[in-house]
Order: structure tokens, then C-alpha cells, then sequence
């Protein structure tokens, strides 16, 4: 079970470890024009052959305010099918709030249910102080207060930063830092930019962005390379693709729906 477990995981750890892409200016502004409120994007789950849950990215289709400020409601959810939720029903849901003119997140939730595990967590963002307050359903002594590097991200608001970046500027073998939070932890991580390329999604092939983020050793993932993260190749630079190499197989989670794209999907004919 506990192989299956980490295995339906892979999508919020790849959030997880492109979550942050710091810049110096803490009051920084961002444009984008990549997604815009009502998108959403559906993906398989699959190891090796096999079929082995659903995920969903979505953007909300209206703007919520935190703090008197416009955000984007961003949600990534991912569940078991088949013979995996028989055996280690997974039931997730990460959320961020995200500032429109920054790009920052101001509040993060995320709700957890594994199998007879359960978790809920809140984390407030507080740019101006670098700080951030966590409410943690599993711990008696609520309000856990952290410090934070500047423009510090949450595990799914760095997808969607990452999509307001020039990735056409890019040259094979540049690297991006990065800075990130999750739980109790300020996370670092270099991301390398390998190019373009053509994937096959099953929502057809599609030229995108390749990056990959370097992996510590550890008894999962094979080699600092293990993880690669397809981004289109167009205005939208959705996340189409995700692929990881573990010691004991591969994972794809895969494109297979989409709608509310601000633009055209770089499909290949």
C-alpha cells in the first residue's frame, strides 16, 4: 500500500518541487497572459500500463479577494481509480489563492485523505512581514508562525507562475532557483530548462517546454533527472505532461481534457 500511496502523490510533489521561482523585489508585479479564470485542465494518472487515478487542475471562474486583494482560486484534486482505490482510497485537494498582479500566494489549503489517514491545513501568506501562519488540523497548539524568503510559493501557485514566465527566452541547460513551503518547511530547488520538444498527450501531441527539477538521492525517484514537466509551447504554457522514472517503474500523469484555454493548444497535425 504504501508503494500505491506515494505513487498517486506524484502530481502534488511535482507541484511541490516547481513551487517557487524567487525574484529579489518582494512588491513585485507580474503580467500574465497566459489562463485566466474558468480553465481547467483533466489528467490520468498511469504506472507502467495501468491505469491508476484521475487529477484536475482547475482555475475558478470567479476572482476571490483575501486581504481586500483580487485572487485567482487555483485547485488541484487527485483521487484513486480502479484496483488502486479498492486497495488505498486517495481522496486530495490542494488550493491556492493567488494575487492577480503579483503572482504570490496569500493563503494555501490543503486537505488530505489516504486510506484512514486524514489532514487538513491552512497556511497564510504574509508578504510584507516574509512570514507565514499555519493552522494544522493534526496539532493541539494552533497558529504556527514561520519565516519565508521573499516571494516564497505554495506547491500549486508555482505551477501557475511559472506559466507567466518568458519560456521562450530560455536556453537549453539554464537553470532557475527556486524557493517554496509546505507544512512546516522552506523547500530550495534548482529547475533545469531542457528545450522544446514534442509529447504525446492523450489529448494529442502537443510541442512543449521541457524542464526538469534536480532530485536529492533518495529511495524513490531514479536520479537527479528522474522528473520531467511538459509545458505547451504556446501562449497558455499549460502543464501537459508530467513523467517520473522511480526504481521500481514510470509514471505519467497525462493530458487528456482541457477547456477555458485563453488561447490555442500547440497541437502537432
Amino acid at each position: 500500500m504504501r508503494l500505491k500511496h506515494q505513487l498517486l502523490l506524484i502530481l502534488p510533489l511535482l507541484g511541490l518541487v516547481l513551487s517557487g521561482f524567487a525574484l529579489k523585489d518582494t512588491l513585485r508585479t507580474m503580467k500574465n497572459d497566459s489562463f485566466a479564470p474558468g480553465e481547467v485542465l483533466q489528467y490520468k494518472v498511469h504506472y507502467g500500463i495501468i491505469n491508476a487515478g484521475e487529477a484536475t487542475i482547475n482555475v475558478s471562474s470567479n476572482l476571490q479577494r483575501i486581504n481586500n486583494r483580487p485572487c485567482y482560486l487555483t485547485t488541484v484534486s487527485g483521487k484513486t481509480t480502479g484496483s488502486f482505490d479498492f486497495f488505498h482510497r486517495i481522496r486530495d485537494t490542494w488550493s491556492s489563492f493567488i494575487d492577480t498582479s503579483t503572482m504570490q500566494p496569500l493563503r494555501f489549503h490543503r486537505n488530505i485523505e489516504e486510506g484512514s489517514y486524514k489532514r487538513k491545513e491552512t497556511t497564510d501568506f504574509d508578504h510584507a512581514r516574509n512570514v507565514v501562519v499555519v493552522n494544522d488540523s493534526r496539532d493541539k497548539e494552533k497558529n504556527q508562525v514561520y519565516k519565508v524568503p521573499d516571494n516564497v510559493q505554495d506547491m500549486v501557485s508555482g505551477f501557475y507562475y511559472l506559466r507567466t514566465l518568458d519560456l521562450d527566452s530560455y536556453k537549453p541547460g539554464q537553470t532557475l532557483k527556486m524557493s517554496g513551503f509546505l507544512g512546516d518547511e522552506v523547500f530550495d530547488m534548482t529547475v533545469t530548462y531542457k528545450g522544446v520538444t514534442t509529447v504525446d498527450t492523450k489529448a494529442g501531441k502537443i510541442r512543449a517546454h521541457r524542464l526538469t527539477p534536480k532530485m536529492p538521492s533518495n529511495k524513490l525517484f531514479k536520479g537527479e533527472d528522474a522528473i520531467s514537466v511538459y509545458f505547451s509551447n504556446d501562449e497558455n504554457k499549460a502543464p501537459v505532461l508530467f513523467e517520473a522514472e522511480m526504481f521500481v517503474g514510470s509514471v505519467k500523469v497525462n493530458l487528456y481534457k482541457y477547456s477555458g484555454l485563453k488561447s490555442r493548444l500547440n497541437l502537432v497535425k
